[in-house]
């Protein structure tokens, strides 16, 4: 019996070693939307036997990460771009509901921990370092939805958070030019004092204003890149 848990643990182990670092490759686009991703390949890599893999393949999957196919191929997930004011939509709307339900639940750890991701993504912005940029801001925003104290908005605003990640990889952070005060870090700002005097409204109101500047870069640079292609 205590044999049987061991190995149970081992594989939960090995499962979540895969699961995150697929996640990784994924999200900052080392694995591109529609690259299959080959289990044997994968076992050989990682030193590790198909099991543990195909645990995390399925866990990706619940995340929108990968498909699964019919004929138990795996692919990392295309970006719905034809639905992407869906995904935007969303993310505003989440935005707004997590950091108004800061304003009202949040701890004075919560605020500890909401400065400290801020602090990190500050110093990250002035080091040009867009990867961690990237990461970190996904960070602060998470650290404020945990202080919402709601799960399944947490979950999913944790979601379309990591979507967002491979949608700024592709289409806003390679032409990020660093400086300081840098427009989001002073944004982000506003919205933690909001959220430290408890002033709900106020937060709505920031943290609108802040996801409609992000879609609206988005956007911009999406119509852009397709000038470029199409161009004569």
């Amino acid at each position: 019996m205590a044999e049987d848990d061991a190995q149970e643990r081992k594989r939960g182990t090995g499962a979540r070693l895969v699961y995150d670092r697929l996640r990784d490759e994924i999200l900052n686009l080392t694995l591109q939307p529609g690259e299959p991703i080959d289990e044997i390949s994968l076992a050989d890599r990682l030193s590790m036997s198909r099991t543990p893999i195909r645990e995390a393949l399925v866990r990706l999957a619940g995340d929108g990460l990968v498909t699964l196919l019919p004929n138990r191929s795996t692919v990392v997930s295309q970006i719905d771009f034809p639905n992407l004011h869906h995904f935007f939509d969303a993310l505003t709307l989440m935005y707004r509901v997590t950091t108004r339900l800061a304003a009202q639940f949040h701890d004075d750890a919560d605020l500890v921990e909401i400065r400290a991701r801020e602090d990190a993504f500050a110093r990250a912005v002035g080091a040009g370092d867009t990867a961690a940029m990237i990461e970190l801001n996904r960070d602060f925003h998470v650290a404020i939805a945990e202080a919402g104290r709601n799960p399944y908005y947490l979950q999913l605003f944790s979601r379309l958070l990591d979507e967002g990640r491979r949608i700024l990889r592709l289409y806003y952070y390679p032409t990020f030019e660093p400086r300081l005060p840098h427009p989001y870090v002073q944004e982000h700002e506003a919205i933690i004092a909001a959220i430290a005097a408890r002033d709900t409204a106020l937060c709505d109101r920031l943290a609108k204003d802040h996801a409609d500047k992000i879609v609206l870069q988005i956007q911009q640079m999406m119509t852009r890149d397709l000038r470029q292609e199409i161009a004569l």
